[in-house]
């Protein structure tokens, strides 16, 4: 018996990184998973990847950026499965713009990505768990949620805002939907990589009591249970898996 076995997850930003672990282990505990992301190829593989492993999935193709085309992931899902269950609102992107370089095109990208989308899916998908009487929300924070860092205007202020959404979620959505987020810390994904990788973030892992780089592994378990039928009293919390960076 798997964790998860015969409900639905829609992971947004699937196609790499926490996303694509998370959709590998949910599948792997039994639910039926919708890949969301941008890039065909990724998509299609992850998907491969899952069906190869015995577990059932599909992919659907969004820019989250565009929220004329957040509905294709509620339609697709809907199509196929008929149902939904988890809602893993995962998709982010970075911004290292200064305050006084930042274009509202930038911010308007960011918060688009990082937490309108979200929002939208939400709204979308919340009816169908409601008529079930049941639903589980999980939502990427970051540990940018909990203080400001230089340079990083847009990004932090999104995923500030993220986490309030995640606490509005819980309080509207309850009792029959649960909704908490999971604010990672320096995580080896294609992001951080962007930005020159583990090795330019020295600092970060030095001041971590773990003394290392998180990987997408560490955050798809910690969305399972947040998403499982374990933490059925855990709500509205946004849960730090930073290695203690942030102790």
């Amino acid at each position: 018996m798997g964790k998860l076995d015969g409900k639905v997850a829609i992971i947004t930003g699937a196609t790499s990184g926490m996303g694509r672990e998370s959709a590998k282990l949910f599948a792997k505990e039994g639910a039926k998973v919708v890949v969301c992301g941008r890039n065909e190829e990724r998509a299609a593989a992850v998907v491969d990847d899952i069906k190869a492993a015995g577990g059932e999935a599909i992919y659907v193709i969004v820019d989250m950026a565009n929220l004329d085309e957040v509905p294709k992931i509620y339609e697709a899902t809907m199509d196929e499965y008929g149902t939904i269950d988890i809602l893993f609102n995962n998709a982010g992107v970075l911004s290292m713009s200064p305050l006084m370089d930042l274009t509202l095109e930038e911010w308007n990208k960011v918060f688009n990505v990082n937490v309108t989308s979200a929002l939208v899916l939400t709204q979308l998908c919340v009816p169908v768990m409601k008529e079930k009487g049941k639903g589980t929300i999980v939502n990427t924070c970051s540990v940018a949620s909990f203080g400001a860092h230089h340079g990083f205007a847009a990004y932090v202020d999104s995923k500030h805002a993220m986490m309030g959404l995640t606490r509005s979620m819980a309080w509207e959505l309850g009792p029959e939907i649960r909704c908490n987020g999971i604010a990672p810390g320096l995580i080896h994904t294609a992001m951080v990589d962007s930005i020159g990788g583990p090795g330019a973030l020295q600092n970060m892992i030095d001041q971590c009591p773990v003394k290392r780089c998180g990987e997408g592994q560490d955050i798809a378990e910690l969305a399972l249970f947040l998403a499982s039928d374990e933490c059925t009293f855990l709500d509205g919390q946004i849960i730090k898996c930073d290695g203690g960076f942030e102790i």
